[in-house]
């Protein structure tokens, strides 16, 4: 039974349950922007998981309270510092990249 729909056009891409042929060319490689917010993200979880490992042995093996203190408290600022650090690297990204096609159209001298 013919849906009314032109040739190559789904009922399922119609009405959004399948994806488009723009979604699966937008998500087939990643763009470096991407890959810096992705680097940036598992930086601060790791970092994050080591300090708060390190803490957790220092407390259970009972050396170094202040040291085991410390790095608690570090991986957990440095944890929720993450999600910042990815905002404040895309924005500075989007910013330095709109500034530049800013100087090419209204700077004609480059």
């Amino acid at each position: 039974m013919p849906s009314g729909l032109p040739r190559g056009i789904s009922d399922s891409s119609r009405w959004g349950r399948g994806p488009s042929a723009s979604a699966k060319k937008m998500t087939s490689s990643p763009s470096r922007l991407e890959r810096l917010i992705g680097a940036v993200l598992r930086a601060g979880v790791t970092a994050s998981s080591i300090c708060l490992g390190a803490g957790l042995v220092l407390t259970l093996i009972g050396g170094g309270e202040a040291i085991a203190n410390v790095l608690l408290h570090t991986g957990i600022v440095v944890l929720l510092a993450t999600p910042v650090a990815r905002v404040v690297v895309s924005i500075v990204l989007v910013e330095l990249l709109a500034s530049a096609v800013a100087a090419l159209i209204f700077n004609k001298r480059l």
